[in-house]
């Protein structure tokens, strides 16, 4: 069983950053991608960026394209999610995962982004 605690919320005005972590813990594991996903309010959950495990390649929602980066630190089992220019429609609550979302879901971390 493979755990995933992800952190660094935060409150931060339009424009503001930040930057999101996630542990993986438990089992050996090794997947193809990790991911992290997001849910607004009312909203159902929805990707927003992947990175291969060799971190050789890398996918994003078009909404963030440009703004987030996403990588990866295989050693610690851990990846994270920058988050740069954030826009109020990016309050959500963030969830990491493997890329085909086959793990159990984390707490997340709520991040808000005020106007």
């Amino acid at each position: 069983q493979v755990q995933l605690v992800e952190s660094g919320s935060g409150l931060v005005q339009a424009g503001g950053s930040l930057r999101l972590s996630c542990a993986a813990s438990g089992r050996t594991f090794r997947p193809s991608a990790m991911a992290w996903f997001r849910q607004a309010p009312g909203k159902e959950r929805e990707f927003v960026a992947a990175v291969a495990w060799s971190g050789s390649s890398t996918w994003y929602q078009d909404s963030v394209k440009g703004r987030f980066t996403i990588s990866e630190d295989n050693s610690k089992n851990e990846w994270y999610l920058q988050m740069n220019s954030l826009k109020p429609e990016d309050t959500a609550v963030y969830y990491c995962n493997v890329r085909d979302k086959s793990l159990s879901w984390g707490p997340g971390t709520l991040v808000t982004v005020s106007s």
